[in-house]
């Protein structure tokens, strides 16, 4: 069962509850700048065998809120955009620093720290009955381009100090707890959103595609893995798969990204369902010529293509007959690109998503037909109509919202039931066919 559950952006952060073996990492790298400011903005000395947990059969649990602020903003300086601003790109110099700062606050919170072939990061605090399933939680640190220091990350770092709020008290857990980093949930580098947690789920697909996959600058998806300490000369990257009964629960914490808690005032919104999200790339090729060259009914315009498809996109995804479906262009490129050339090319990028998939569904469809049409009609060829994801709805398990609203009620803390219109890493946590997501390909 798998879940996540939004906490509102503009007010403190409250954590509720949470949670192959690498030795824990080292406390004497001095000059590693990822351990330099550590005692000074974690809250723990540098030597940890200071620390010990007295159990007592009353627990009270405290959150060093103003400690995990500090471990925020010291996370967000590994960055390659200047403050405020966070940028992290997957596997990048800042990416490998933030990485090691992250594991050495694991360290330093007595968990074993273990990294699987793609860099996924996972820190454990074993249970008193380790052979029961664990439950885990974890979000991720890249950074898209100019974003903020709170996206992922609080699901990160909020767990962390979760478990040493945990240890603080006494608590010792019957079931092993563990934290997840996920590699690259952000699509930013090679074009694929959460994939750690879609390998994890146990994409074939994507583990056969990312052997050959590229970024921008056409450096592979292993050279690039290899670059930052991982995949080395491992290929197979089916060795990330998780086995059917890793966890027994899955909770992602993650800031709402929407401003309905924050308008409304409520600190916890209780996410029930998270969006089916798909993604399509077009293109149209048509003839290009000089701006003032070719008349008006001479011209086969590849541009003007596109943009008739974003106003059809517009109108089915208006008229679904679902409230809840969406549906956006977040990509138009023209080519040549010059303001006197007609565009003899047109790529877009498309995001359309519902909360059930059939809705989306027939408005993909419905997306296909249009640009056929409009291809006939304006006597461009349409090169291109790749589905790049088509993923499954998730619906949360109950068992697992009745304890975080249990968990608001004890604390008084407000909260809400939502629907997650922006999916995260549990949506692939908890798909339970994680191999089929990523195959979900069709081409003209």
């Amino acid at each position: 069962m798998s879940w996540k559950f939004f906490v509102s952006h503009s007010l403190p952060l409250f954590f509720l509850f949470f949670f192959y073996s690498f030795p824990l990492i080292s406390t004497k790298h001095n000059d590693d700048p990822t351990f330099k400011t550590m005692h000074d903005f974690s809250g723990y000395p540098v030597d940890e065998s200071s620390h010990t947990f007295t159990p007592s059969n009353s627990i009270s649990l405290s959150v060093d809120i103003q400690a995990l602020q500090k471990q925020i903003d010291e996370l967000s300086t590994f960055s390659d955009t200047p403050a405020p601003s966070v940028t992290r790109i997957l596997y990048t110099e800042n990416d490998v620093l933030a990485r090691r700062y992250v594991k050495n606050l694991m360290g330093l919170a007595g968990l074993s720290v273990t990294e699987d072939v793609v860099g996924n990061i996972f820190g454990r605090w074993d249970g008193y009955e380790p052979k029961l399933t664990a439950v885990a939680t974890g979000s991720h640190i890249d950074a898209i381009p100019y974003s903020g220091k709170y996206d992922g990350v609080v699901g990160v770092l909020g767990a962390i100090e979760a478990i040493n709020a945990l240890k603080r008290s006494g608590f010792k857990p019957k079931r092993s707890l563990e934290i997840i980093l996920f590699t690259s949930e952000e699509p930013t580098r090679f074009g694929i959103s959460c994939l750690g947690s879609r390998l994890l789920a146990g994409s074939e697909a994507l583990a056969e595609a990312l052997k050959a996959t590229v970024d921008g600058q056409n450096i592979s998806f292993l050279e690039a893995a290899r670059s930052a300490g991982y995949a080395r000369d491992e290929d197979d990257l089916s060795r990330v798969f998780l086995k059917n009964d890793s966890y027994s629960a899955f909770v992602e914490l993650h800031i709402e990204q929407a401003p309905i808690l924050e308008e409304e005032g409520i600190s916890i919104g209780v996410v029930t369902n998270i969006a089916a999200p798909a993604s399509i790339k077009v293109d149209f090729e048509g003839n290009g010529g000089h701006a003032g060259g070719v008349l008006m009914p001479d011209r086969n315009d590849a541009g003007l293509a596109a943009a008739e498809l974003m106003l059809a996109i517009e109108k089915h995804a208006t008229e679904s007959g679902s409230l809840d479906t969406v549906g956006t262009v977040g990509i138009l490129e023209l080519y040549p690109g010059a303001i006197n050339s007609i565009p003899s090319k047109a790529h877009l990028e498309i995001d359309v998503r519902d909360i059930e998939e059939s809705f989306r569904n027939a408005v993909i469809n419905k997306i296909h037909k249009a640009a056929k049409s409009i291809a006939k009609k304006r006597k461009v060829t349409l090169s291109e109509f790749k589905i790049i994801n088509q993923d499954p709805p998730a619906h949360s398990n109950g068992s697992v919202i009745k304890a975080v609203v249990d968990a608001s009620d004890e604390l008084n803390l407000t909260y809400k039931y939502m629907i997650s219109r922006a999916y995260h890493d549990s949506l692939f946590m908890a798909s339970s066919n994680g191999h089929d997501i990523y195959s979900m390909l069709q081409r003209i």
